[in-house]
């Protein structure tokens, strides 16, 4: 929808709006509008500027997660599951950190993470204005994704420039807002602690969305500059005494993605195409996964972190899938959606006697959204499959892509790049590409297996695109001959093709970028279908929506999650479930007693270190507790603080009553579950003997000089 016609729709309201009620404790609110007023009338806790500075610059993002500043020499705390993956590649055979643990008795001891970027936010600016007036009503789809596209990479690149920044141009209210976000980047990142993963994940599946939990799902880095850990002067003091019941708290992370302010017709498309795509792909790769664990100890390790995500995620997805075929959650998006509209229809079209507000008023920016949830069904499956790569289940498919792309798209005007090819993105993409972690080529040879099945699940044998990608050959064979032929394992050679340009890569015979050259064309030309008539439609439509929720609430409603940060609040308490009322936290001897009534089989094993001590833990310490802050995947490793800005507990997951909160918020039965401060001091001192990691982060704030 062009500019005018939201003027329009805004210039055609009529009054009568309904006032918004707070919600409960609804909401994951940007830094330049927190809920100040909210927090004062139902908490009386003042939100001072202090305290908002602190959030933003002691807060940290993690790789697809949160965490957070816990001494000012630059220690971070986030999950085990956010840290896994570098744990991972951290082990070896002889040493594996994620059976055993880890913890340095020395910062000589720290060890380096080879491909961790943390982003710590330093400012944000509003470049709406500039944004909406690079794109004309005159324009077309193709033309407006063309010029917006342009504008946002100058205003990244120019203050790339001018501040060393990390500068990224962010969609708010689905294309309502514009915000320049800039961040220092730390890449030197190393591991300080982290405990056995059969205890970071207790009840491993069996538990995961589930409570009561008695995990330590904690993990502790270390941002170095320069060689010497980082001094950050804003940074969570530990708690020693954590939450009690019914305590405010503020959550402070970088929430995923939520999905509450789309419209009916999205979410039908979601519910009806796009969820039951994802969870047929994701239980073949978790299928192909499980099998390949099974086979040797060294395998498992192999594969425990990849295979945790995806079964994370079908768990995830599942959740979501049975939120939306809940006829109260659509009823409830349909009611919303109707009385946001009514004025914008009582001004654009006549009344219809039979009330419908639907598709069938052309005019209207509801209807241009259902538009593109058309074209995106044609396109879809063909998107996810080339250009997302699910056909590609892989860790070097990626890797021979980025090689063959950014031979031409440097070659390119920054503006006409691909997003992921822009000068202001170049060194976080070069820091993933020329990782030094190993690669497995027997778990690389499982999943591209698994993936190449999938895809001639989805389209056919016969289909062209899985003719031509298979090359005559069972897709085990084919990945046979990928995952076995190919050298981009090997730094050195991602090197010799990234730095040799489109010459090096156009000799190479690498059946990984011949892969990727023969599908580029069809990957490039579905991408740009979906930029233009699905993407670019959406924004524009969602914008003039946007300007009518403006009009009708102003900022009191929270914008969807967008993986940028935002700051939640909730109270600690617990909740009931078919009778019975669970408590708002968890104990050490609710773990002891788990482990003995469930016999001591996996995914209910201690660790020994933990059995051989039990003696030493006293059994009424906290462990796990819950509150009705407002999180979402993206939050994992999320700080959770009380009202002096302490970490009293480190977010680690939802409950499955918690996950129909992509679309609606509910404070009912839904939790998010977080491990409890005192826990972690407790776990330090008495059975990982790291007292000194325990005294860094209850020590009192260094003298000013």
């Amino acid at each position: 929808m062009s500019r005018p016609l939201t003027l329009l729709i805004v210039g055609s309201i009529l009054g009568g709006w309904p006032m918004r009620a707070t919600v409960a404790d609804e909401g994951m609110w940007l830094p330049t509008d927190l809920p100040a007023q909210a927090l004062q009338a139902k908490y009386g806790f003042t939100l001072t500027e202090a305290f908002r500075t602190k959030l933003m610059l002691a807060s940290v993002r993690f790789p697809g997660a949160s965490g957070g500043f816990v001494s000012p020499d630059g220690l971070v705390v986030t999950n085990h599951h956010v840290g896994g993956d570098a744990i991972q590649k951290l082990s070896t055979p002889a040493r594996d950190l994620m059976r055993d643990g880890y913890y340095a008795r020395s910062r000589a001891d720290e060890l380096p993470c080879p491909d961790v970027e943390l982003n710590v936010l330093q400012s944000i600016e509003d470049v709406t204005a500039r944004v909406t007036a690079a794109v004309t009503p005159a324009m077309t789809p193709a033309a407006a994704a063309a010029a917006r596209r342009a504008v946002t990479s100058d205003i990244e690149k120019d203050s790339f420039t001018k501040t060393g920044l990390r500068s990224d141009v962010v969609t708010l209210y689905q294309g309502g807002l514009y915000h320049l976000y800039r961040s220092k980047k730390y890449t030197d990142v190393r591991l300080v602690f982290a405990p056995e993963a059969a205890i970071a994940a207790f009840g491993g599946d069996v538990d995961n969305f589930e409570y009561p939990r008695t995990s330590l799902d904690v993990a502790f880095f270390r941002a170095y500059e320069n060689g010497k850990p980082a001094r950050v002067p804003h940074y969570f003091r530990w708690s020693a005494a954590g939450p009690a019941e019914n305590d405010m708290v503020l959550v402070t992370g970088h929430p995923g993605t939520t999905n509450r302010l789309e419209t009916l017709a999205k979410l039908k498309h979601r519910r009806d195409v796009t969820l039951p795509y994802d969870l047929a792909r994701l239980r073949a790769y978790e299928a192909a996964l499980t099998q390949y664990s099974e086979q040797s100890p060294d395998k498992r390790r192999e594969a425990a972190n990849v295979l945790h995500g995806v079964a994370n995620r079908r768990k995830a997805f599942a959740g979501q899938l049975q939120g939306l075929l809940d006829p109260a959650v659509l009823a409830q998006k349909e009611a919303q959606e109707a009385e946001l509209m009514r004025p914008v229809v009582a001004g654009l079209t006549p009344a219809r006697p039979d009330g419908a507000l639907t598709d069938r008023y052309p005019g209207t920016a509801w209807a241009r959204v259902a538009a593109a949830q058309r074209n995106l069904a044609g396109i879809e499956r063909d998107y996810a499959l080339l250009e997302r790569g699910d056909a590609f289940f892989s860790d070097l498919f990626p890797v021979a892509r980025h090689c063959l792309r950014l031979a031409d798209e440097v070659a390119k005007p920054n503006p006409e790049r691909l997003r992921e090819y822009r000068d202001s993105n170049l060194d976080s993409l070069k820091l993933t590409l020329f990782s030094p972690a190993p690669v497995s080529r027997s778990l690389e040879l499982a999943r591209l297996t698994a993936a190449l099945t999938f895809l001639a699940e989805q389209l056919g044998g016969e289909h062209p695109a899985v003719a031509k990608i298979l090359a005559g050959k069972s897709p085990a064979g084919r990945a046979a001959e990928l995952a076995v032929g190919t050298k981009l394992a090997d730094v050195a050679e991602r090197k010799r093709l990234v730095e040799g340009g489109r010459a090096a890569v156009e000799a190479s015979r690498d059946p990984l970028i011949l892969l990727a050259r023969l599908i580029d064309g069809e990957a490039r030309a579905v991408r740009k279908k979906y930029e233009e008539e699905v993407e670019e439609v959406e924004r524009q439509a969602y914008a003039a929506i946007a300007d009518v929720r403006f009009k009708a609430f102003g900022k009191s409603v929270a914008p969807d999650a967008t993986f940028t940060l935002r700051l939640a609040f909730g109270t600690v308490k617990g909740y009931a479930v078919d009778g019975e009322t669970l408590p708002f936290c968890t104990t050490f001897g609710d773990a002891f007693k788990r482990w003995e009534v469930l016999e001591k089989r996996e995914p209910f094993t201690l660790p020994p270190r933990w059995v051989e001590r039990r003696a030493k833990l006293d059994p009424t310490t906290p462990f796990d507790f819950v509150s009705t802050a407002d999180t979402i995947g993206g939050n994992s490793g999320s700080p959770v603080l009380n009202r002096a800005g302490e970490v009293v507990g480190v977010n680690f997951d939802r409950n499955r009553h918690g996950l129909v909160r992509n679309f609606v918020y509910t404070d009912t039965q839904a939790r998010h579950i977080a491990v409890h401060s005192r826990a972690v001091l407790e776990a330090l001192a008495k059975v990982y003997d790291a007292q000194p990691l325990a005294d860094e982060l209850t020590a009192p704030p260094p003298e000013t000089p």
